[in-house]
């Protein structure tokens, strides 16, 4: 049975539509935009070193936040909303709290002198301890409001109560960790929002069928915008993603978790992320998911047969171009979303 009724689809699809076209074009101005800001960072996966505008995650924040308007603007003068608009004001609030954090690091450039008069731009970045701290602030408005339901159900443990333990604790521990962990799985062309997609899909079947309207409003706003940005950063990118994205991405993740009803089914679907987490923390997190760039395109691991990441582990099947290892990944996310809704059907969730 369907958790809203089926006229209410219109309220969930047109928002995604403007969410859709707002990202298409905000990319496409960002584009040009940071060029002449000077925001860029460098791709090193190609023959050539190219300098690419960074901060992509800007333009997807700004869909998702538009599509929550539409919605809001709806319920105010066409429909009456389904929907809490403190709840939807407390995710948009989120939203653009992590994103600017990862705005931050983004932006967060120095220079040093070089021979003769000129001055190289570096990539400084916030520092490692900054970012976990940092980013619980797009927790903060989930917090406040008491999002989501004490009462989880988690794979194999079954209902647990949680309490004030979930709004004050779980909850921002997973948008550090969430976000954070998001944030370590990239490097390659279209790796980052290609597995995105397949995961906002993945909510946006369970929590349109299983879970609830929130969620699937917000899984449905996700997926149109990545989509959206995904022809951007697809092999050959025209635009990095940048850390703006992923922690704008991580924090929503847990948004449509925690105010979707989807917790058991998310946690399942977010195991690669957990994976490279812990990949990167056998390398103490001074490793990198890059490979070394051969001359018939394809890449080899730094670190030889040793496994840092996920993609170091892709990079070892075989003779990998880079849109290849991007594609495996993605693969590979599709396979635990298979999984959650296996696990769901057969009762374990």
């Amino acid at each position: 049975m369907l958790p809203f009724p089926y006229h209410s689809y219109l309220t969930v699809l047109i928002p995604a539509i403007i969410s859709f076209l707002t990202t298409f074009y905000a990319t496409k101005f960002l584009i040009n935009y940071f060029y002449g800001a000077g925001i860029i960072d460098e791709d090193h996966n190609k023959a050539k070193v190219l300098k690419l505008p960074s901060a992509g995650g800007v333009a997807v924040a700004f869909g998702l936040i538009i599509g929550i308007m539409t919605y809001i603007f709806g319920g105010t003068f066409a429909f009456i909303p389904l929907l809490s608009v403190s709840q939807l004001m407390a995710v948009a609030l989120s939203i653009m709290l992590i994103t600017f954090v990862g705005f931050l690091d983004d932006i967060n450039v120095g220079t040093k002198g070089v021979v003769g008069t000129d001055l190289k731009r570096l990539k400084v970045g916030l520092k490692q301890w900054q970012k976990p701290l940092l980013t619980v602030i797009g927790a903060i408005p989930l917090m406040a409001i008491n999002a989501g339901i004490s009462t989880v159900s988690l794979p194999f443990l079954g209902v647990v109560n949680l309490g004030l333990i979930y709004p004050l604790l779980i909850l921002p521990l997973a948008v550090i960790f969430v976000s954070n962990a998001f944030n370590l799985l990239g490097g390659f062309d279209g790796l980052q929002p290609g597995m995105a997609i397949v995961a906002s899909f993945g909510l946006l079947l369970y929590t349109t069928f299983f879970g609830s309207y929130i969620g699937a409003l917000l899984s449905a706003l996700l997926f149109a915008t990545l989509l959206a940005f995904w022809p951007f950063n697809k092999y050959i990118a025209k635009i990095i993603p940048g850390d703006s994205f992923t922690y704008c991405i991580g924090g929503v993740l847990v948004a449509i978790m925690a105010v979707g009803n989807a917790e058991a089914f998310g946690l399942i679907i977010f195991i690669p992320w957990m994976i490279e987490f812990f990949l990167h923390l056998k390398g103490r997190f001074k490793v990198t998911d890059l490979g070394i760039r051969q001359k018939d395109g394809t890449f080899k691991s730094k670190y030889g047969r040793k496994v840092y990441s996920l993609t170091h582990l892709v990079m070892n099947i075989g003779k990998m171009k880079e849109y290849q290892v991007a594609n495996y990944l993605i693969g590979f996310e599709a396979f635990f979303v298979v999984v959650a809704f296996a696990l769901y059907f057969a009762g374990l969730l």
